[in-house]
């Protein structure tokens, strides 16, 4: 028989009470209604049922149980929002979490749109409000970075007010490198590539897209045909600006987005990502598929 243990009840008592936290977190979400901000969901405004909040909350406890095993002062957090597998995708949407936040330990921070105007805003979000969002799925995929990298990342990332890498006029379909428009990954890949410099310290979003082609980064091409043009309903989101990109990109159909598959290939091909985790349908991944 084997003797006890006080290290097993400490461990216990610490999921328990992470647990209890994320509960709470949710009962908070529940009395409200969901925010009018969008990134890989559509734009509607309802009240999460209690069964949706039970759903994000035993996600959110997983993520944070396994990003506390690892010693990253911030990882990349990816959701599912969006049916996207039409375009060969699965992620819609990814984020920052932050671990020595002022709002809270691991709050994601991450653009999204404002589902009243053609703008955006950067939010700040606890775990469970994040997989909380009407997502179509509650698949969850973390990534953490090179340690010098993730340092400087989070470094940045702890006070966003007066963020030079970042552009409110929102464009889901935003062309690479636009200095015009910006979507959520963009946002998020100007960040990692504008904190690959050790010594340099990169606030001009061309100089960041630059940074990461130069690292290898290439997007992914999304084909939209001529009646979606007309119609609209992409992703589910009336915020597309086709003229950000040019006239052969139009008549061609194919547009170059950063996508999350876009980003997640670039840290692996890249060597920046360490090391990934993933969940499925409820079920940890043995190797990561694509995103």
């Amino acid at each position: 028989m084997s003797g006890y243990d006080p290290d097993d009840e400490r461990r216990s008592a610490r999921v328990a009470a992470s647990l209890i936290g994320l509960m709470l977190a949710a009962l908070i979400v529940l009395m409200s209604v969901a925010p009018a901000a969008n990134a890989g969901t559509p734009c509607e405004t309802r009240t999460m049922t209690p069964a949706r909040i039970a759903d994000a909350a035993r996600t959110a406890r997983m993520v944070v149980e396994e990003l506390d095993r690892h010693d990253a002062p911030v990882a990349l957090v990816s959701r599912v929002g969006t049916d996207l597998s039409k375009h060969g995708l699965r992620y819609s949407h990814t984020g920052f979490a932050v671990r020595d936040h002022a709002a809270g330990r691991w709050t994601v921070v991450h653009l999204l749109n404002d589902c009243s105007s053609d703008g955006s805003g950067l939010y700040a979000q606890g775990l469970v409000n994040f997989f909380a969002d009407d997502l179509i799925e509650q698949d969850a995929r973390i990534t953490w970075l090179e340690p010098g990298l993730a340092a400087r990342l989070a470094a940045r990332l702890v006070d966003l007010r007066h963020d030079p890498l970042y552009t409110p006029r929102y464009n889901l379909i935003a062309r690479p490198g636009s200095a015009r428009y910006q979507n959520s990954t963009a946002w998020v890949l100007e960040h990692i590539a504008a904190s690959i410099p050790e010594r340099h310290r990169t606030t001009d979003r061309a100089q960041a897209y630059l940074l990461a082609q130069a690292h290898g980064f290439e997007p992914d091409l999304i084909h939209i045909a001529y009646s979606k043009r007309i119609v609209g309903g992409l992703f589910g989101s009336a915020h597309l600006v086709f003229t950000d990109h040019g006239v052969g990109t139009r008549l061609g159909g194919d547009y170059p987005v950063v996508t999350v598959r876009a980003i997640l290939r670039w840290l692996d091909a890249s060597d920046l990502a360490t090391r990934e985790t993933e969940w499925r349908h409820g079920l940890r991944m043995t190797t990561p598929g694509s995103g």
